[in-house]
């Protein structure tokens, strides 16, 4: 089967995560997410977003108007002549507010859980994460080994990125790739352990306040959190928190190019800074 090579534009993007594509550009637009890394993972976030988007108003969008404001059963209860019409607008004016009312509540309730910048930028370390560790093919851009790979990823981002050394914890640096980020390019770092375990490391600037350490959990996955320096942090693994937890730590330690404490016999200790830092 030959596959259309017309390159892929933005609106099919668009169509294919709404799941509106057309049948004969599905191929051509699944070889060039395969080949565009940057597209690919714009997808993931898009979709990402529609995920909690249906998850946090798909039960408002499918709400019933209640019973005793449905139209025809207050017309039935006003009767005939112009109580009929009265009831009528009244039913009329009710409608409008409630559906005022609603379109109003889901505006206030949006903004009242939009995520801050610090929770959207974990959910797009999140997201990448996700991504990325099925990938089988492709799971990284530039290998450990390249030379280049530092010195590409810490010009990009705008700061001088170090790689930790995970090997305490049987983890493998693999590489990294370059990715899009809130305020600019994000990097993200691959490790794995030898029976298959995947953590990334997450790195983008980001103009808040520096932080402490944050755990969290989202489905399949936990991340610790951090800003420092206008630059933000992700940890992301499978939901183990002190595990989790001892790498970010190890991982902060050495990339403020401090000494990082031994993994071992440490947990007391670890555990009283992260209460410390509000973890």
């Amino acid at each position: 089967m030959t596959v259309d090579n017309t390159p892929v534009t933005p609106d099919e993007l668009h169509a294919f995560v709404d799941g509106e594509l057309p049948a004969d550009r599905q191929d051509a637009v699944n070889s060039w997410l395969a080949t565009h890394p940057d597209d690919a993972a714009l997808v993931a976030a898009w979709r990402a977003q529609a995920d909690a988007i249906r998850a946090r108003y798909g039960a408002v969008v499918d709400e019933k108007v209640p019973e005793r404001l449905a139209l025809d059963k207050v017309l039935r209860n006003g009767g005939r002549g112009w109580r009929g019409i009265a009831a009528a607008a009244a039913a009329a004016a009710i409608m409008a507010f409630v559906i005022g009312g609603v379109a109003g509540w889901m505006a206030r309730g949006a903004s009242a859980a939009a995520p801050s910048d610090f929770d959207s930028f974990t959910n797009d370390a999140l997201a990448a994460h996700r991504l990325y560790i099925g990938e089988v093919r492709h799971p990284i851009e530039v290998g450990a080994t390249e030379a280049h790979l530092l010195p590409w990823l810490s010009r990009r981002v705008g700061t001088a990125i170090r790689a930790p050394e995970l090997a305490p914890f049987d983890l493998k640096l693999l590489g990294g790739r370059l990715l899009p980020g809130m305020h600019g390019p994000a990097a993200l770092f691959m490790y794995e352990s030898a029976s298959g375990e995947c953590v990334t490391l997450y790195c983008s600037k980001l103009n808040l306040a520096s932080t402490g350490l944050r755990y969290n959990e989202n489905e399949k996955f936990a991340a610790v959190h951090w800003i420092e320096g206008g630059y933000g942090y992700v940890v992301s693994g499978p939901i183990d928190k002190a595990r989790l937890k001892q790498i970010a730590r190890n991982a902060y330690e050495q990339m403020e190019n401090r000494s990082p404490p031994p993994p071992q016999n440490k947990a007391s200790f670890l555990d009283q800074l992260m209460s410390r830092r509000g973890s």
